[in-house]
């Protein structure tokens, strides 16, 4: 699998590890059977997805992408469905998170 085909299942698992953070929200500390349910069948397709990722880039690199771009997306979500608005010090973390993970990718030595 080349690289191209490896971001895009990336992109997937951080969908699904996004999903699977706002049912487990939602799951109340897994005393709601629906996205409790939801939460296990999602972050088990988000492992799955990002194993496969790892066969094409190093895990270092996989799993730097994954949890960067799985914090920004998640905290879309809490302002979106939760109502929940970052201050301006949690902004400031999230464009260095990003920054980060744009060092890797683009400057990191992936070989």
């Amino acid at each position: 699998m080349g690289n191209f085909i490896a971001y895009i299942v990336l992109v997937i698992a951080v969908i699904l590890g996004t999903a699977a953070n706002g049912f487990a929200k939602s799951a109340q500390g897994f005393t709601l059977l629906i996205p409790s349910l939801l939460t296990a069948i999602t972050i088990v397709g988000c492992m799955y997805t990002l194993s496969i990722v790892m066969k094409s880039i190093p895990v270092g690199v996989t799993y730097a992408s994954f949890a960067g771009l799985c914090i920004i997306a998640t905290t879309l979500v809490g302002v979106y469905k939760f109502n929940q608005m970052p201050d301006i010090f949690t902004l400031v973390g999230l464009v260095l998170i990003v920054s980060g993970v744009l060092i890797v990718n683009l400057l990191g030595k992936t070989n």
